[in-house]
């Protein structure tokens, strides 16, 4: 059984760890890692395979950046003659970027089965370009892997056939639980006691100067409570920059490693963030989250987890910052699954080992095969 796995950006790296180690010790398995180079800072990259334990990928597309037109066009060119030659039986999917959508229409033209890691997620926003790449993979894909119970609802809403989805839990949460010991012996020098966790890279939030403007006004007023640790992004870094906006009693630092920055979400009175991953990790690490977004993707952070919604509204992030400082936060409680085994039930599904109703499984191809669609290809 050969089976390909596409990432692009950091976040596929913590989602697709441990589907690659599940699937490592099966029997009969053989694995492809494409990495697309969506985002590709050789320094971070090579340390969050490291972390990880990652093998170095077998496939190194070099997209880079550009607009999302471009890029998805130019992943799946390069990505066509890669499944071309290699013939794989499944390729596996993960999460929301253009690499995900991408490399699923190129396999659906194709006649190659595709496997989404982190199905049914939906904000119900499709002015976010990862909302319609979500929608469109999931419509495409024949194994559906979701994370939570509202992933399955979005999908049978959605048309999506019942037999088709797998609820398994949280990829990403297996990598953090796997690397939990070293997190919790990691320390980071000169840390005062109490501090708030900032990121913030959305465009929504960045790219109009007013509004950044806005959110960096109360951070800045948070800072007069808390200390603020920013790892800023490079496009958010860039943009204080451009606009000439103050962040000077903000603590700025460069994107940190997996384990580095784990280790800060685990020690943070609060973590303000418009990142979907970082709801899931401070749910499950049990720190307060507020997110500088009107909607989730991930409502289950909400429904059970820490994490509460604040849009832009400043009055809402300083009331609620106030119920975190007098020992008010909102208790959550760990979801269904998210219990770091999420990659074994992924690799027993693709294996047969559990059954998948009649869903077609890795071991079986489309009637039209790339054999029979190879020859159409336009080189």
């Amino acid at each position: 059984m050969q089976i390909v796995h596409v990432v692009g950006a950091r976040p596929n790296f913590m989602k697709v760890a441990p589907v690659l180690h599940a699937l490592s010790g099966r029997p009969g398995v053989q694995q492809t890692l494409v990495h697309t180079g969506q985002h590709y800072d050789p320094n971070m990259s090579d340390v969050f395979f490291q972390q990880l334990g990652i093998p170095a990928p077998d496939v190194n597309l070099s997209v880079g950046s550009g607009t999302h037109a471009k890029q998805t066009a130019e992943i799946m060119t390069r990505f066509e003659p890669v499944v071309v030659e290699r013939k794989p039986d499944m390729v596996l999917v993960y999460g929301d970027v253009n690499s995900t959508v991408a490399a699923t229409l190129v396999c659906s033209k194709l006649g190659i089965l595709v496997g989404h890691v982190e199905a049914g997620l939906r904000s119900f926003d499709r002015a976010m370009p990862e909302e319609i790449n979500r929608l469109v993979t999931d419509q495409l894909a024949d194994l559906l892997f979701t994370p939570s119970e509202d992933g399955d609802v979005n999908l049978q809403r959605e048309g999506i056939p019942r037999e088709k989805i797998h609820l398994v839990g949280n990829v990403m949460i297996d990598s953090l639980v796997r690397l939990l010991p070293e997190i919790l012996r990691h320390t980071t020098p000169g840390l005062p006691k109490r501090y708030a966790l900032v990121t913030l890279h959305r465009p929504s939030n960045v790219d109009d100067s007013a509004t950044l403007k806005g959110i960096l006004k109360s951070l800045l007023d948070v800072s007069q409570d808390l200390s603020v640790v920013f790892p800023a992004h490079p496009r958010t870094r860039q943009r204080i920059t451009e606009f000439g906006l103050n962040a000077d009693q903000l603590r700025l630092l460069d994107p940190l490693p997996y384990v580095e920055f784990l280790a800060l979400q685990r020690g943070a009175t609060v973590v303000i963030t418009d990142s979907g991953g970082i709801q899931e990790e401070t749910t499950y690490l049990g720190v307060p989250c507020l997110t500088l977004r009107n909607n989730t993707e991930r409502p289950v952070t909400v429904s059970l987890g820490t994490n509460v919604l604040v849009g832009q509204d400043a009055e809402k992030l300083r009331s609620e910052l106030a119920n975190i400082l007098d020992g008010k936060a909102k208790k959550g409680t760990i979801p269904p699954l998210w219990d770091g085994n999420t990659g074994e039930r992924i690799a027993d599904i693709l294996t047969g080992k559990q059954s998948s109703g009649n869903a077609p499984h890795a071991g079986q191809k489309r009637e039209a095969s790339v054999k029979a669609q190879s020859s159409q290809v336009v080189r």
